[in-house]
């Protein structure tokens, strides 16, 4: 009986755990989305002044967030295009790698994860300062893909962990080069890894923050552009723009889902 009640007690702590949880997650995102339609000029959720849309209507018209969102994209496409071939031959690399090497290079590729990036920011604006470049879309792509160049290398090597390194041998015993092994059997198995490692690339690169600060020159990317207005004034078209994005990203992992489920099922 005893026992009974324990594990009952502990079904139940676990559940409130788990709502307690989620509630930590999802409530400043409802409470960011809410604010979205509250008619008052401070974005809050208390006092509710009332449903409107005026604020998702504002963001459509507001031009100075359209440009934010385009410098943010020029610049993760960017970081996707350098960053990716990096990463795939840093991972490359270190699998061919064995013993203390391997550890080494290992360490010396995700090192740049570990570094503040303030840090980045101000060693690489004063690096390309003393050779005439200065801040700009030019640095802002190198500087963010200094450091996700290192997550995209985990990613693909993860995916390498369990290739069979017998289809290569067999592929090049049969004649193939090593480019045309790359092209027809490598890349084709890495191709989960490589869209994954691009969706990671262009969310660490459209977030980022510290880095960018400090090698944007006169560009404005979203992150820039938010943390300006919050020290001049917040409205709630910001509110806006976060549930767009939101309902953008839900929408993005429904329709992947979909699109996974779809080929489970051809397969």
């Amino acid at each position: 009986m005893l026992r009974r009640i324990l594990a009952r007690l502990g079904q139940v702590a676990s559940r409130l755990y788990l709502l307690a949880f989620a509630g930590f997650l999802l409530g400043p995102l409802l409470i960011l989305g809410g604010a979205a339609f509250n008619n008052s000029n401070f974005p809050t959720v208390s006092p509710w002044q009332g449903a409107t849309l005026k604020w998702l209507q504002a963001l459509f018209h507001d031009g100075e967030i359209g440009d934010a969102l385009i410098s943010s994209g020029i610049i993760a496409g960017g970081v996707i295009l350098v960053s990716l071939p990096i990463g795939i031959a840093s991972a490359l690399v270190l699998n061919s790698l064995h013993g203390r090497a391997r550890g080494f290079i290992y360490g010396l590729m995700v090192s740049p994860m570990l570094i503040p990036g303030i840090v980045i920011g101000i060693s690489t604006l004063l690096f390309w300062r003393q050779i005439g470049v200065n801040g700009g879309y030019f640095l802002t792509i190198l500087a963010q893909a200094s450091f996700i160049s290192s997550f995209v290398m985990l990613m693909i090597a993860a995916q390498l962990q369990r290739f069979d390194r017998t289809m290569e041998d067999a592929a090049l015993g049969l004649g193939a080069s090593r480019l045309m092994v790359l092209r027809r059997i490598l890349l084709p198995y890495l191709r989960p890894a490589i869209l994954a490692a691009c969706c990671l690339a262009f969310l660490q690169s459209f977030e980022n923050y510290n880095t960018t600060l400090f090698v944007r020159g006169t560009e404005t990317p979203l992150t820039v552009f938010i943390a300006t207005k919050v020290r001049t004034g917040l409205t709630p078209v910001i509110n806006a723009l976060g549930l767009v994005m939101m309902l953008a990203a839900l929408l993005g992992a429904v329709l992947w889902e979909l699109k996974r489920i779809k080929t489970f099922a051809r397969a």
